[in-house]
């Protein structure tokens, strides 16, 4: 097999077969949270890419260059939350500087990228796959797009929602909750692909 089409499923793997919201459960916070309007959605996403595919460059040349040698892996998880926290702090401070408008739409929920157990996972994923750089970078930008991917469906469907019938006791979070699970069941479908 060759290197681009293994790179290939990986991505593809990672972004649809293995979507991190709703395949794995991981980042649900931000998903349900933020998933209010596209726009939001779609700018969270972009601050999650961003994250990810930089959390998961950094903490693969961490990992390799200063834990591997030093022979510390025990300790990547607290380095690797040192790393998130940082990056997301730097996103935050871009964000407030250049796009004042998309740093007030995300509100609270741009820290909670810190808190946010996808970036996490992916860098935990990356290293007991033993990925490469290359292979971090191609992993972290397919979660990073499945989640992409998945808050904007849910925002889509949740303004649609806005203007249904829904019965009293599904209105606000049920009729959210179920719907996301209809989501996951059709990501489902996925899985016959890689």
């Amino acid at each position: 097999m060759s290197t681009f089409t293994q790179l290939l499923l990986i991505a593809v793997g990672s972004a649809l077969v293995n979507n991190v919201v709703l395949s794995q459960f991981l980042g649900i916070c931000p998903f349900l949270g933020v998933s209010k309007k596209v726009e939001t959605a779609a700018g969270m996403g972009v601050a999650v890419i961003f994250v990810i595919i930089l959390a998961s460059m950094v903490t693969n040349i961490i990992y390799t260059a200063i834990l591997v040698p030093l022979k510390i892996e025990f300790s990547q998880t607290i380095v690797f939350i040192l790393v998130i926290a940082a990056l997301v702090q730097f996103v935050e401070m871009f964000l407030k500087k250049n796009m004042v408008g998309l740093y007030r739409a995300l509100g609270v929920y741009l820290p909670l990228i810190t808190t946010n157990c996808a970036v996490l996972g992916v860098a935990l994923t990356n290293v007991q796959s033993s990925y490469n750089f290359i292979e971090s970078v191609v992993n972290g930008f397919g979660v990073s797009a499945g989640f992409t991917i998945a808050i904007i469906l849910m925002a889509g469907v949740r303004e649609k929602i806005m203007y249904n019938d829904v019965p009293k006791s599904f209105q606000g979070s049920p009729i959210v909750l179920v719907t996301a699970g209809l989501m996951a069941i059709a990501f489902c479908g996925f899985s016959g692909l890689i």
